[in-house]
């Protein structure tokens, strides 16, 4: 079986969470089946496994991607995985499996930022109705998503007359060494509250800051990249004295050592596809405090803090439960075996079964 997997979303900088979830599962089917890789540029190969072939073809956005399913078919290709929804081509002879990692955009439309003008249009335009998705996802003989939420959502709006299989997302591998500190939080120094993720509307960064005037002796850091104009709209609304760390990026070494010491990791989101700082959180045996939503519960088996997203007085409030040495304890160890169950290894080796049977 000839599996070709499309990593032109691959960053060249630093991860996303669409860009580390293909890297990952190349990385895991790799060990399972041979794979080719497709690129569009060769320095996305900095942040894809080493001794994976690849093929370096046309960019996503470029018109040539209406004829990118001639290549594949040249290459021989059984079947091409898209770790999103996107692909072109016509008249392909592999089977093809497609992703939709959430909802969200149809409920909260603004774009990610890094897309050029034209995409950025075209997909508000895209996000206006659902029938433009379903013409999308029927393309495809199958469709991955990374949750049980997600996929009932799928269900829900009738997206897809195609078979949807989880594949969830995991945390990476923690570093030789890397641990969580029992006390969290450094001696003599502040506790500490790292926010990893976006900083898009939904993401409710406003109420993790406006909790830290409740917060007296914490330090909240946020620590993922930040346009300077939005960084400068939360500067505004820090309250007087608030500990707030803005980090514009973090590597993951120093990531990992700051997770490993934190009180928490903290999240006040209004709408999640998955939360993949909630697990790398768990994995690394730091408590994970966040917005009581139902993708959240499902990811952390409901061994987290949680509060109403819209309260900054109720998050200040679960943040104070995790200073209890018992409750912080006991939410570590049930979260690390909640953690436990989603690994890469997991994850690709039921995709591989999903691409096993499409091709029989």
């Amino acid at each position: 079986m000839n599996i070709v997997v499309d990593a032109r979303w691959t960053r060249t900088d630093q991860h996303d969470g669409i860009s580390r979830y293909g890297a990952s599962l190349i990385e895991a089917l790799h060990h399972l089946h041979p794979v080719t890789m497709l690129i569009h540029d060769e320095r996305q190969l900095r942040l894809l496994p080493e001794g994976v072939p690849h093929l370096k073809v046309n960019s996503p956005f470029s018109p040539r991607e209406l004829w990118l399913s001639r290549t594949l078919n040249r290459l021989g290709a059984d079947v091409v995985f898209s770790p999103l929804q996107v692909i072109g081509g016509f008249r392909r002879k592999y089977r093809l499996v497609l992703t939709l990692h959430d909802l969200i955009y149809y409920r909260h439309p603004e774009p990610p930022g890094f897309l050029p003008l034209p995409v950025r249009i075209a997909w508000r335009l895209y996000h206006k109705a659902f029938w433009p998705q379903r013409v999308m996802l029927n393309r495809a003989d199958a469709v991955v998503t990374v949750s049980e939420t997600t996929r009932k959502l799928i269900a829900e709006h009738r997206l897809t007359r195609r078979p949807v299989t989880v594949v969830h997302n995991a945390p990476s591998p923690l570093p030789e060494g890397d641990g969580p500190d029992a006390a969290g939080a450094a001696e003599g120094g502040p506790r500490e509250l790292v926010y990893m993720g976006s900083f898009m509307p939904y993401k409710n960064v406003e109420t993790l800051i406006s909790g830290m005037a409740l917060l007296p002796g914490y330090r909240l850091h946020l620590v993922s990249r930040i346009a300077p104009q939005r960084e400068a709209e939360l500067r505004a609304q820090l309250p007087p004295g608030a500990d707030v760390v803005f980090w514009r990026g973090i590597g993951e070494s120093d990531y990992q050592r700051l997770l490993g010491r934190a009180s928490a990791l903290v999240t006040a989101s209004r709408d999640e596809g998955f939360g993949l700082p909630i697990i790398e959180a768990m994995n690394a045996g730091t408590p994970v405090v966040c917005s009581d939503l139902e993708i959240f519960h499902e990811v952390t088996g409901g061994h987290a803090e949680f509060f109403d997203p819209g309260s900054s007085k109720d998050f200040a409030a679960a943040v104070r439960r995790v200073e209890d040495d018992r409750v912080r304890a006991d939410l570590v160890a049930a979260a690390r075996g909640q953690a436990a169950e989603f690994t890469w290894n997991n994850s690709a080796r039921r995709l591989l079964e999903l691409m096993r049977d499409l091709v029989r």
